[in-house]
């Protein structure tokens, strides 16, 4: 495609696009948040905090119905910021503000200051949950106060929807008929607004240059595959991209699996969910079957541990909805960004880098257990093949632990590589394992020792770094050397051209949600497999990632 050219009357703003497909319309913008009172009195400890427990369990009990109405990720995430609402470390906060003497509006939004301060510090998806403790604080302040809630407006033509960043409770209700695109100037490839987005199906641009200077009305074009962002777009621009677009969705509608290269190369598309709500919406797609189900995401809100029984019937939901075909159990990989309760450890200082993962099973190998004996349960109520493994293994003496715990129960064991420890020594591991999965996102983030989720540091986290596929390549081949499978699941999969560059380094399956299988699906179906080859070989000789997806898109052509 032609690049655009800046003019006096067009700017061509750059993100990172992360949902692929063409908008195009009058930007608009969320709602103003809440103004904070110009009287905040003061009043009793004992009032001021029931006052804030009645705001945040109305804002958590709206958050929760929403929920309801929503599956598969935006359930989820909109499940996890009820909690937020609900958190009694907030209302421990609050309540101490309070008796430091202020009203409950100021109390409410200093505490939010302090527990985001306390989020930023960890980074990762902690970082991203940020913007949700600031949705949380204004829903609570608008109740508190009588103003109206906070949202996105409801425009009367296709239109496009640009912000610094999307709470989850505003991404989860968009209807795509109306927002047909989304550009952000902050977030990334892992943040809820692109999670909810991939889920609606509409075309999104995160970590926009410029995009806080354009005013609501102005007409731009969002192509979610070039991470463009066009003010003013000529006629022509539109309606060119605007029929690309349309025609690789009608190529990925059409498509119906399995997956293979157009010169019957086999490689397994498969879907990403965390619960049974979302295995069955995928299972609606043509997967193959589940490549991730994230456990700890189950979990998000229990403080007390389920136990084995309970555990085994959430599993069994998905197992359930996939009927037969193949699903893969990551066991919790709770700890620093995704806090479990009664797992994580607290009051660590690099949490990024502390106890979480398989580390939580190894310092209590009793939890461990009791999951995999849910798994093994379920598996054993159920027709579909159940493979399980295990997150943030760092060397071959834990993945040897991992898999004779897992093999005891009858299950086929395999480890996450999201570590560059494990990628370099993929060999000896899958010694002790039956296949393994690479994680790209925590794998690109260790590897450049950069926060996945800080949009400054975007161009090091991009999963077309030549060094990440470097790894991948390393990782593959240890595969191919044992004669076992090499999967990839982080969102990387979600990427078509990407999927076909990670085909030709040799990973044999996909894992992305399931929105994405058809795209990922039908661009492999039209290329062969040295075409694959050719644009993996492409991509490592790139000096960036933007001349990776070039010399990848020459080869795949």
């Amino acid at each position: 495609m032609e690049p655009l050219t800046t003019t006096p009357d067009r700017q061509v703003l750059r993100g990172a696009g992360v949902v692929p497909g063409v908008g195009s319309g009058p930007v608009v913008r969320p709602m103003p948040r809440p103004s904070m009172p110009d009287r905040d009195p003061l009043v009793a400890v004992s009032k001021g905090s029931a006052q804030f427990s009645e705001a945040a369990a109305t804002v958590a009990d709206r958050l929760a119905t929403r929920a309801a109405r929503a599956s598969g990720a935006a359930a989820g995430v909109l499940m996890a910021t009820s909690s937020l609402a609900r958190d009694r470390g907030l209302a421990a906060l609050v309540e101490k503000r309070l008796a430091d003497g202020h009203g409950v509006c100021a109390a409410t939004a200093g505490a939010v200051e302090e527990l985001s301060a306390m989020f930023a510090s960890v980074g990762g998806l902690m970082a991203e949950r940020v913007t949700d403790l600031a949705d949380v604080r204004d829903r609570i302040v608008a109740e508190l106060t009588g103003q109206p809630e906070p949202g996105i407006p409801q425009p009367t033509e296709p239109s496009v929807l640009c912000a610094d960043d999307l709470a989850p409770a505003d991404t989860a209700g968009l209807d795509p008929a109306v927002i047909v695109a989304i550009a952000t100037s902050l977030g990334g490839a892992t943040s809820h607004t692109t999670i909810i987005a991939r889920q609606l199906g509409i075309p999104c641009v995160v970590g926009v240059t410029g995009l806080d200077d354009l005013e609501v009305g102005t007409p731009v074009l969002v192509d979610g595959a070039t991470g463009e962002v066009v003010t003013h777009p000529a006629v022509d621009v539109v309606r060119l991209r605007t029929e690309a677009a349309a025609a690789v969705g009608e190529a990925a509608r059409s498509w119906t699996g399995p997956g293979a290269t157009s010169d019957g190369h086999r490689v397994d598309v498969l879907a990403n969910v965390q619960d049974g709500a979302g295995a069955r919406a995928a299972a609606e797609r043509p997967v193959q079957g589940v490549g991730l189900f994230r456990t700890e995401l189950c979990f998000l809100d229990r403080d007390v541990e389920p136990t084995v029984v309970e555990q085994a019937d959430i599993y069994g939901e998905v197992l359930a909805a996939m009927r037969g075909r193949k699903v893969v159990i990551r066991t919790l990989d709770a700890g620093s960004d995704k806090p479990v309760s009664f797992a994580t450890i607290s009051d660590e200082p690099n949490p990024a880098l502390g106890v979480r993962g398989l580390r939580l099973g190894l310092r209590d190998p009793a939890m461990l257990d009791r999951q995999l004996d849910a798994i093994a349960t379920a598996a054993a109520d159920h027709d579909a093949p159940v493979w399980v493994m295990a997150p943030m293994v760092a060397t071959e003496q834990e993945a040897a632990w991992f898999g004779d715990r897992a093999r005891s129960r009858g299950l086929v064991p395999g480890v996450m590589v999201e570590i560059p420890s494990a990628a370099l020594l993929a060999d000896r591991i899958l010694r002790h394992v039956d296949f393994v999965s690479i994680g790209t996102n925590d794998l690109s983030q260790y590897t450049f020792a950069a926060d996945r989720m800080a949009p400054s540091l975007s161009r090091l986290t991009d999963p077309w770094q030549p060094a990440l596929l470097t790894l991948v390549e390393l990782v593959a081949r240890a595969g191919q050397d044992a004669g076992k499978p090499v999967g990839v699941c982080g969102e990387a999969a979600a990427d078509a051209s990407l999927a076909c560059v990670l085909v030709g380094l040799g990973v044999t399956s996909l894992s992305a949600a399931a929105t994405a299988a058809p795209l990922v699906g039908s661009k492999l179906s039209a290329v062969t497999l040295e075409q694959c080859r050719a644009a993996a070989r492409a991509a490592l000789a790139a000096g960036d990632p933007a001349a990776a997806r070039e010399a990848a898109a020459a080869a795949l052509a």
